[in-house]
């Protein structure tokens, strides 16, 4: 016998539901539902306190802060704060959109799951804590489905990402790497054909799920696929739309905290270089504690041809980053409270209830 069928016989799954009972019955317990809440809190101040205060130059950065704040440049930086809820609003709009085919999920659960998300998202890998708290807030029968919808919802910010990427870098690359436009034209080709790959599929989304089936770890999982099929040409195109005006708020907000921070540069020739800088960071997924060095590190390089200020590079990238991630991730933790997370694994507490 294989060792995929062995995994999938009836042998094992009775011994593993036997393995997991006590788990099961664990889960049950109220106050076991509740200690797993203030066990995500803790990991979540932890992390946030990790990457946060005990940075080894977070006191350099707060001082470049208290300077540029005390120098006239507050109104920059309100402004990057007042879009922060912006840029999350149109996320939620977008998932609730791409969900609303597994199940309506009114706006203010929808932002709640986007929030929970982000708070799950800072301590684990390639930011998936993200799918584990959009699931919170759904029926326990819709967590796969949610996931798929949450993927497409990604998909569409990824194609926004890279389209409007591209054309910045073309920018950037022909002008301050002064290279030779058959280059520079060579590039921006090379990066049209692969726009119009992301969006043929992203557009047929529905025909990934025989390519699914014939995988062994995925085949099971395909029936929760089936939404996939049910959707339309106008909620993929109004997701995506959604996506395009939260890559322009974000891109604005870096802009805005750019100018905070005394990095002078013109709107233009900051927005090419704010997207090449996102393409960059974005090419290779990592854990989020090292993304924020990859930030740093890019950022660095693109800004430098404008300012030799590094503490000003850094403190701009890490504004950034503290206002879109770190906030919400902190205001997603007073929603942990709010959540069944027994319920959402499909497990009925002690007296029956859901």
């Amino acid at each position: 016998m294989g060792l995929l069928k062995w995994l999938d016989s009836d042998e094992v799954k009775g011994n593993a539901k036997e393995f997991l009972r006590p788990f099961y019955r664990l889960l049950r317990n109220r106050r076991a539902n509740m200690l797993m809440k203030i066990i995500l809190v803790i990991v979540v101040i932890l992390t946030i306190y990790y990457q946060v205060f005990a940075k080894e130059n977070i006191n350099e950065l707060y001082g470049e802060f208290l300077v540029n704040f005390n120098a006239g440049n507050a109104w920059w930086v309100i402004v990057a704060a007042i879009l922060m809820p912006v840029n999350w609003i149109l996320e939620t709009l977008k998932w609730q959109v791409l969900v609303g085919r597994v199940e309506k999920v009114p706006f203010l659960r929808a932002f709640k799951g986007v929030f929970l998300g982000v708070s799950l998202s800072v301590f684990t890998p390639n930011r998936v804590g993200e799918y584990g708290g959009r699931i919170l807030v759904v029926k326990p029968e819709n967590n796969w489905k949610t996931i798929v919808a949450t993927l497409v919802s990604s998909f569409s910010q990824q194609i926004a990402l890279f389209t409007l990427g591209i054309l910045g870098m073309v920018f950037f690359i022909h002008f301050y790497l002064k290279t030779e436009w058959i280059l520079s034209l060579g590039f921006g080709v090379v990066g049209i054909v692969l726009i119009i790959f992301m969006l043929v599929c992203y557009y047929n989304v529905r025909f990934s799920i025989p390519l699914f089936q014939k995988l062994p770890y995925l085949r099971r999982f395909t029936k929760h696929m089936e939404v996939l099929d049910e959707y339309t040409f106008y909620e993929l195109s109004l997701a995506l739309f959604y996506a395009i005006l939260r890559y322009a708020v974000y891109s604005l907000q870096y802009y805005l905290i750019l100018r905070f921070f005394g990095i002078h540069v013109s709107l233009f020739l900051g927005i090419s270089g704010i997207a090449t800088i996102f393409l960059l960071q974005t090419s290779v997924p990592l854990p989020a504690i090292a993304d924020l060095f990859v930030r740093s590190e890019v950022a660095l390089y693109v800004w430098g041809f404008f300012t030799n200020n590094e503490i000003s590079i850094l403190a701009s990238t890490f504004g950034l980053w503290v206002l879109n991630i770190i906030v919400p991730a902190a205001l997603g933790m007073l929603f942990i409270f709010s959540v069944n997370i027994s319920k959402t694994m499909g497990v009925k507490s002690e007296n029956g209830e859901d």
